[in-house]
């Protein structure tokens, strides 16, 4: 059985997934907006990536009979000045949403919940490779964005991205 508190952290946890999502869906919109259908189709993997984090959380929850509590999601409120915007606000929510999952691992050892911090483990993996992933792209946005062939091939190559749901057993 979980403690209320790991509980609690897990459905805010969930909110914050979808409201990942749902910043991601409005990046994507905002390239797709641009012409830019390499970056929106980056974005729109995300958007999909960060559904599934949720519904694992919401799986979570429900296998160790738990309620799972769903609240508003706020709408987006960013607006982007350039193509690289979005890119550094990814990059800065992706850091939000690790100390989120920490924050919770952090509560699961206080409480001595191992079946949590084994389950919040492969999350704590995810998001080093989603920081790393926004930090790379950044990068590459900073190498290339300033070129117009350089930044249509980046888009191109951007496209390319599909999706591929988590493996994690639950």
């Amino acid at each position: 059985m979980l403690s209320k508190e790991v509980s609690k952290l897990l459905n805010e946890q969930i909110n914050k997934e979808f409201y990942s999502a749902y910043l991601y869906m409005d990046m994507a919109n905002y390239y797709n907006d641009k012409n830019l259908n390499g970056f929106s189709n980056w974005f729109t993997v995300q958007t999909q990536e960060e559904r599934d984090h949720a519904m694992l959380f919401m799986t979570y929850l429900q296998n160790n009979s738990e309620k799972v509590t769903l609240t508003e999601i706020a709408a987006p409120d960013k607006t982007f000045a350039d193509f690289k915007a979005p890119l550094i606000a990814a990059l800065e929510h992706e850091r939000y949403v690790t100390a989120s999952i920490n924050a919770i691992y952090e509560e699961a050892m206080k409480q001595k919940d191992f079946r949590t911090m084994q389950f919040l483990s492969w999350f704590i993996t995810e998001q080093g490779e989603e920081e790393k992933n926004a930090q790379d792209l950044i990068d590459r946005f900073e190498l290339f964005g300033n070129d117009r062939k350089s930044l249509y091939m980046m888009d191109s190559e951007l496209a390319a991205r599909v999706y591929s749901a988590p493996s994690l057993v639950l």
